[in-house]
């Protein structure tokens, strides 16, 4: 209907912008005026070149354009078009009889084409389809970008929620050690400083960062299953007899069996089964020997024994660094693992004691 083409109007109620781009002046003429009487806002350009240098300023919502023009073509256009507005759309003239030329313009990209000259109930269907077929695109692709914009909200969302779920993990951890070492007297913050120096052997034997991250967690978590253990056991004073020695020695069992079931603590439970392996096999519970055992627990056996020896005890005080090194260095090979003993004495006396009065931060 003459002056009604409302329902293919833009969002800010202005008529489409069509922009007739023939080298005949006659059919630009005849073309605008039949689609200026529907209520398109018309333009013309005479040439493709031209045409482009309109399209900046005009910005249509549908160019028609001739296939055949001095210069450059209507397919030059169309391909332009493609590529720098894939917005518009476009509606190729096409002469009589010229099929495969009809063809190659649809497969680049031209919303349709029409045998020129076009009879206007065919060329106002086809604009009609054209439009439609425009809005529906800009609309699945608003969509697209909210989509996107929802998702990347999300999963920065998801990100922050993370972060928190892991810092509660953390301070969980934390909460824990610390609970276990007040449980056997120990002073001074014994698991977290264990955990530091694994830390650091860790970080100069080249383990990268998100293996650092579960040996640092299983040396914090080492002792944790000597919950499972008496205090009648765990505090007494003088040496234990051999019944107590075998519910001692199954708290590496007892641990791994409390973390194996926590998804993010798989690994630090290997390590926690494993920490009182020794290198040469005489460890247990497993009396695993050499590589067989999980690098976390050969790394934190050395942390663990150097705490041990320069830590003050009820029963004894410290032996001080430089005697702690010289009796890892001896034991090497039979109870440490030699690479990290050399990389241990490699860090030296001032280095080790420099990472005990670090503070321990989450990871």
């Amino acid at each position: 209907m003459a002056g009604e083409p409302s329902t293919l109007e833009p969002a800010d109620g202005r008529a489409p912008r069509i922009l007739i781009v023939d080298d005949d002046e006659v059919v630009r003429d005849a073309i605008g005026m039949v689609l200026s009487e529907e209520g398109y806002d018309c333009h013309s350009s005479k040439g493709a070149e031209d045409a482009l240098e309109a399209v900046k300023e005009l910005d249509p919502h549908l160019v028609i354009s001739d296939m055949k023009m001095p210069g450059k073509d209507g397919l030059w256009l169309l391909d332009r078009l493609r590529r720098e507005r894939p917005d518009t759309a476009v509606v190729m003239l096409t002469a009589f009889g010229d099929t495969e030329a009809a063809v190659e313009c649809l497969r680049r990209g031209a919303t349709d084409y029409l045998l020129k000259p076009p009879k206007a109930t065919d060329l106002l269907r086809s604009l009609e389809r054209a439009l439609s077929r425009r809005r529906d695109e800009r609309a699945r692709e608003r969509y697209r970008t909210s989509l996107q914009r929802t998702v990347r909200e999300k999963a920065t969302d998801l990100r922050h929620a993370l972060v928190e779920v892991e810092s509660a993990y953390h301070s969980t951890l934390y909460a824990l050690v610390t609970a276990l070492d007040a449980r056997e007297h120990e002073t001074g913050d014994h698991s977290q400083r264990v955990g530091r120096y694994t830390l650091a052997l860790a970080d100069r034997m080249g383990i990268p960062v998100e293996r650092r991250n579960d040996i640092f967690r299983g040396a914090l978590l080492h002792d944790i299953g000597k919950i499972g253990v008496p205090d009648a056991i765990l505090l007494k004073p003088g040496p234990l007899d051999e019944t107590e020695w075998a519910e001692m020695r199954r708290h590496p069992q007892t641990g791994f069996n409390i973390l194996k079931s926590i998804g993010f603590l798989k690994v630090p439970a290997e390590i926690v089964l494993s920490h009182q392996e020794r290198w040469d096999g005489s460890g247990y519970p497993r009396a695993l020997r050499g590589d067989k055992i999980h690098v976390g627990a050969r790394i934190f056996a050395v942390a663990d024994a150097l705490d041990a020896m320069t830590s003050n005890r009820p029963y004894r005080t410290s032996m001080g660094f430089a005697t702690a090194m010289a009796e890892i260095a001896r034991f090497s090979g039979t109870q440490f693992d030699p690479a990290v003993v050399e990389t241990f004495l490699a860090i030296g006396q001032a280095g080790l004691e420099t990472i005990a009065r670090l503070e321990t931060r989450p990871l």
